[in-house]
């Protein structure tokens, strides 16, 4: 199965494209004040409406007020919402889209944290503390994750060129999601390190295909 891409913390046009162009599948646009990488509507709307088709927007929100997520959904092309707080699914699924949920896997058990989200539509899997706000740039013992979860696993935290090869040869993910690994500075996206780590990924699936 070829693994799927998330560039993380677009914080430009000119990075939106050039991740596109390399081969990622998604991008995500932070809506969290707090992080360096946050956008304005207007920022967000620009880079949502440069992008090409099949690229998949998601829009990522930290124990937002409701009338917030509502008023980025209504002003900005998203196509899934990515949650990384302490957002239950009730929450989650009560603006009408599909939904990511992040889990901080941090002295937490998968299970525990998987259990009370089985209608999201993937599982981000992070080395941060449950509702904490992830982006720590380190990884996680990988042998916690499951193999043929019935939900869609992405697994993130800490990954660059140099370690997503093992990443993906010890789990068995549907996607990986990066963002301090391909920069040069936060919210920078470097062309040669985002191209380095979808290079790796694509020997797995090189390697997977000549097994298969």
């Amino acid at each position: 199965m070829r693994c799927r891409v998330k560039v993380c913390g677009i914080t430009s046009i000119a990075d939106a494209l050039m991740v596109s162009h390399a081969g990622a599948d998604a991008i995500g646009l932070m809506f969290y004040a707090k992080s360096p990488r946050n956008l304005s509507l207007e920022q967000a709307r620009a880079i949502s409406h440069a992008l090409p088709p099949f690229v998949t927007r998601v829009g990522l929100f930290l124990d937002a007020e409701p009338e917030f997520i509502t008023t980025v959904l209504d002003q900005v092309t998203l196509d899934v919402v990515q949650f990384h707080g302490k957002e239950s699914a009730e929450f989650c699924r009560a603006f009408g889209r599909p939904y990511i949920k992040a889990l901080g896997m941090l002295e937490q058990n998968f299970y525990d944290l998987a259990r009370d989200y089985p209608d999201a539509q993937g599982l981000l899997v992070d080395s941060h503390a449950p509702g904490a706000a992830g982006g720590t740039g380190k990884t996680f013992d990988w042998t916690q994750l499951p193999h043929d979860y019935p939900q869609a696993l992405i697994l993130a935290g800490g990954l660059t060129a140099n370690n997503v090869y093992q990443a993906l040869k010890t789990t068995r993910v549907y996607a990986i999601d990066v963002s301090s690994g391909v920069e040069s500075a936060p919210g920078v996206k470097d062309p040669i390190k985002v191209t380095a780590l979808l290079n790796e990924v694509k020997r797995v699936e090189c390697e997977q295909g000549n097994k298969a």
